[in-house]
């Protein structure tokens, strides 16, 4: 694939930090980068769903990254046309915190109309992502975010809001789903704001957290799994309006070294994701 733009994810700098070892490996040097939007330059032998020349958009494999380029190699199930209402740049920033905030609301989570979710970091990626889709599918939302932010919260649809230091005996037993996007959120608070039968999921992973995913309990660690069908759907909702993922700021690829080190020092840009362009 010729890359047009990449999306910054939190998941580049765990993976240059070795964080995320047991998923990648533990091999360095290596490319950053998952998500990006761009045009097929050729095809391998058995790809039947995509031609050169192909508008596209989807993400490398946790063990390949390298989208941060001006190319990169790609599995066939994890790429989709690029509908023609959406930019590259706005392709990018799609792929895993839309197939991730899907997942986690009508997969795992199983949300369903009259529920309640609460989103520890409602208005992160994935966290807005999570937001909107549990609000189409007839769920409330509630979540956490920065004070200062709080207004743009309650415009997404979010209440009640509450900041990330809350006391959760406050809205003790209102939720049917707890995402903690941020993985801030501790085991004690997410049960407190469980309903009787509720789910918890949490899509920071450490090993600590792989071995409590695995007891008995309401507890479950997410890691986004590549699926056509689901970064498709997410596609399209994005180019019918439905979905929106915000763009702090873009840069060229020839600027993202220095970009990507502060972005990794200092957290995730404000109000909205970071686009790498290339071309």
């Amino acid at each position: 694939m010729r890359v047009r733009a990449a999306a910054a994810n939190a998941m580049d700098w765990k993976m240059r930090n070795g964080e995320m070892r047991l998923m990648t490996g533990s091999g360095f040097p290596r490319g950053v980068g998952n998500d990006f939007a761009g045009v097929v330059e050729a095809v391998g032998a058995d790809v039947t769903r995509l031609k050169a020349g192909d508008e596209v958009l989807g993400g490398t494999s946790l063990k390949g990254a390298g989208a941060f380029a001006e190319m990169v190699i790609a599995a066939e199930r994890t790429v989709v046309r690029k509908p023609a209402e959406l930019s590259y740049e706005q392709a990018a920033a799609i792929p895993v915190v839309g197939v991730t905030a899907f997942q986690a609301m009508l997969g795992k989570g199983k949300v369903r109309p009259g529920q309640s979710v609460f989103v520890n970091g409602c208005l992160g990626g994935v966290g807005r992502a999570a937001a909107q889709i549990a609000l189409m599918s007839g769920a409330s939302v509630g979540g956490s975010c920065r004070a200062t932010v709080a207004q743009e919260a309650r415009e997404l649809g979010v209440d009640p809001i509450v900041t990330f230091c809350f006391d959760p005996k406050q809205l003790e037993g209102r939720f049917d789903l707890v995402l903690d996007t941020a993985g801030t959120l501790s085991a004690a608070a997410a049960r407190t704001l469980l309903k009787p039968g509720g789910r918890i999921l949490d899509i920071v992973p450490t090993s600590w957290k792989f071995a409590r995913s695995a007891l008995p309990g309401p507890y479950q660690v997410l890691m986004g799994r590549p699926s056509t069908d689901d970064l498709d759907l997410v596609t399209r909702l994005a180019a019918q309006g439905a979905l929106r993922i915000p763009i702090a700021r873009t840069v060229p690829l020839a600027d993202a070294i220095p970009v990507l080190t502060e972005l990794e020092r200092h957290g995730t840009p404000k109000n909205g994701k970071l686009i790498v362009t290339a071309g």
